[in-house]
């Protein structure tokens, strides 16, 4: 149970690596904005599901459960209103032609 555990806290921990480096890399707000919705979502559902098994089962895993329901419902919801509001204030995307300065 805690090598399981720990797998998913170490796989989670890994996906916010990845949005991290994302972040850094990609040109443009959506690409990552893409990176940070999908990588910290999945990430924080495995970090916190790997939390709720090392718990046990009780009341604290409960919680910790709810909470990343609460997560996945939300994070997705709030990236795609972030990145819809930016489309519609004219942001532009970027494209293969521009340059990324560097």
């Amino acid at each position: 149970m805690t090598a399981g555990a720990a797998a998913l806290v170490g796989l989670g921990v890994l996906f916010f690596l990845t949005s991290a480096v994302g972040l850094l890399r990609f040109p443009d707000f959506y690409t990552r904005m893409h990176a940070a919705g999908k990588c910290d979502t999945l990430g924080a559902l495995l970090v916190l599901i790997g939390l709720a098994a090392l718990q046990g089962f009780g009341l604290a895993s409960v919680k910790i459960l709810l909470i990343a329901v609460f997560l996945f419902a939300t994070s997705p919801t709030a990236t795609h209103a972030i990145a819809r509001s930016a489309l519609r204030s004219d942001l532009p995307a970027w494209t293969r032609e521009e340059r990324r300065p560097r």
